[in-house]
């Protein structure tokens, strides 16, 4: 520890810190852009500059280390005077198209000129050359809202190490690109949207489908359904003002029907449809060592891992469990199962998912997911889109009162709500496996070892007499750990189950964004995935194979877990896929 003055406050600090930590630890918050801890800790945009006693000039506080006897002061004239400078420098090359940007309100650039006063900028700068990518399904970008705070190839190289978008040229002509200046759907992108989620304006964000849903909604000869997954409820609050991880589900629900769809439905129940299928399958290439089917099995329900293990790993793509996503086999059961009991033509039925991930809207047009030449699911909408639309329909969530989902599809488990968190898909599936291979309805269904933050986390679990080595992994560079451990030997697995965000759905590139200082004041994954668990623990049924309307539909449509039908309807297969096109 030694001793530091910052702003006449004597202190005690570690010696390896950083001014800016340093200053946080006594309650001073010095403003950033395009800092992002132990991930974008550059100094680019020298928003966070202070006085050292003694130094030349200002010194970026995110990368001055303290020292013995260290004199600072963040709230000179001075100071402040030269952040401005640099603020007004920013936005002179900056698309200030506010009132209709799709984030103000919620913008860190937007937050910063507010907080210096800023109504003009003086200075007449370039507007950075405007280039709008808007191919992909689930990203778009645009290069005149970007402030080159690299924050976003940062995320992609170093949390997710995918290297899909990266800082080209120098100096003026710096802009963050593509190989080649291709679109994100031309190289590697993953659509895991994890750099919207650390972009601090709006240079990246989802690709919205809110006009075609509200086109479908006024059209009396459609049946619009929905379903909203498990990580929407826990953050869809979030949106308008609800503490973070505030289970909003029966609000949502409310809203939802106020917003025209003709039914409610609950992507949980489609989770409890992938446990079934997911737990009898892995059973099945436990005890019958099918060569074709070689274990260690993967788990198949994030669409960004998908498309990651398609074009950096496909010799593993038999690994894969052949399980579509729980949306995706919910909109298939809707189209048929549904559809055939409501005497309802499933041309006329319109699926809406409601997801926290941007990927699914990728997930949702790609040809393996049709039945009978009919998309399983129509439409992907974002948690923020959702809250968008009930803004829009002048819905004032926070007065609305409680509903729950329709019947006869509404009813799921606990074991479906954890879903959404990682490791919740690894716990659903040994709650089932477990009790299949035994024929016992156990009493131990909660797994410890695969709940928490880390990002790779083992577990050995004995089922029946047999020990099942297990793997859980959150975001992308570690999914890239644990294949490598695959390829060399080393994983020595039986089950692994990958998310392509860290922490899972509920911190999916969909959810509420969170602006750098609310996700270093709370910890929005931990809050969020409490709020599943509790779910899960208030639940009456927390295991999907005791599910009544999974039980009723096996036995009045499907037959039997991994049957003809079942693989007909709810699995399917994946191929390689080149990484630049």
């Amino acid at each position: 520890m030694i001793k530091i003055t910052i702003d006449g406050i004597e202190t005690e600090v570690p010696e390896n810190m950083t001014v800016l930590e340093a200053a946080r630890t006594v309650g001073i918050d010095i403003p950033t852009l395009c800092f992002l801890k132990d991930i974008n800790e550059v100094g680019d945009c020298r928003m966070c500059l202070v006085e050292v006693e003694g130094a030349r000039g200002f010194v970026p506080s995110c990368m001055q280390k303290v020292t013995d006897g260290m004199v600072i002061r963040t709230n000179t004239k001075e100071v402040n005077d030269a952040r401005k400078n640099v603020l007004e420098l920013i936005l002179s090359a900056h698309e200030k198209k506010c009132l209709s940007c799709i984030r103000n309100g919620n913008c860190e650039l937007q937050d910063l000129a507010q907080k210096f006063g800023i109504t003009d900028v003086e200075f007449d700068g370039a507007i950075n050359n405007k280039q709008i990518d808007d191919k992909s399904t689930s990203i778009v970008r645009n290069t005149a809202k970007c402030v080159l705070c690299r924050r976003c190839t940062s995320t992609c190289q170093k949390v997710q190490e995918i290297g899909a978008i990266e800082c080209v040229n120098r100096g003026f002509d710096s802009t963050i690109s593509t190989a080649g200046n291709k679109s994100l759907a031309e190289v590697n992108c993953t659509f895991c949207g994890q750099c919207i989620q650390n972009c601090p304006t709006a240079a990246l964000h989802e690709k919205e489908n809110i006009d075609e849903v509200w086109e479908k909604l006024k059209d009396e000869n459609t049946v619009v359904l929905v379903q909203t997954a498990p990580a929407v409820r826990v953050a869809l609050g979030e949106e308008f003002g609800m503490p973070i991880g505030t289970n909003a589900q029966g609000k949502m629900i409310t809203a939802l029907k106020r917003l025209g769809f003709n039914k409610v439905f609950d992507t949980n129940t489609g989770a409890d449809f992938t446990i079934m299928e997911e737990a009898s399958e892995f059973i099945n290439r436990v005890l019958k060592a099918d060569k074709k089917k070689p274990l260690p099995m993967l788990t198949s329900c994030c669409p960004a891992w998908i498309r990651f293990i398609e074009m950096e790993y496909p010799e593993y793509l038999a690994n894969l469990s052949s399980c579509k996503s729980p949306h995706e086999m919910f909109g298939a059961i809707l189209k048929t199962y549904y559809a055939e009991k409501n005497n309802i033509d499933p041309k006329n039925i319109y699926v809406v998912s409601v997801m926290p991930c941007v990927a699914k809207k990728f997930e949702r047009q790609r040809p393996e997911m049709k039945n009978e030449d009919l998309y399983n699911v129509d439409a992907v909408i974002t948690t923020r889109e959702l809250a968008k639309m009930i803004r829009q329909a002048n819905i004032d969530f926070e007065d609305l009162t409680d509903s729950g989902f329709d019947n006869p599809m509404g009813e799921a488990t606990g074991a479906g709500a954890i879903f959404g968190t990682t490791g919740g898909v690894m716990e659903a599936a040994l709650r089932t496996a477990q009790d299949l291979l035994t024929g016992k309805d156990l009493e131990e269904i909660k797994f410890e070892e695969i709940r928490g933050e880390k990002g790779i986390k083992r577990a050995t679990v004995n089922v029946n007499g047999k020990d099942i080595r297990i793997i859980v992994a959150s975001g992308l560079g570690n999914a890239r750990k644990v294949m490598e451990m695959v390829k060399n030997g080393t994983a020595e697995a039986d089950f692994i189950e990958v998310m392509a965000c860290p922490g899972g759905c509920i911190m999916g590139g969909g959810q509420p964004i969170k602006s750098s200082k609310t996700r270093r004041k709370y910890d929005v994954r931990k809050l969020r995935a409490d709020a599943l668990y509790t779910i899960d623990e208030k639940s009456t049924i927390r295991k999907s194979h005791q599910n009544p309307v999974l039980q009723e539909i096996y036995k009045d449509f499907f037959g039997e877990p991994n049957g003809h039908k079942a693989h007909e309807l709810l699995h399917t297969s994946y191929a390689k896929r080149e990484k630049y096109l």
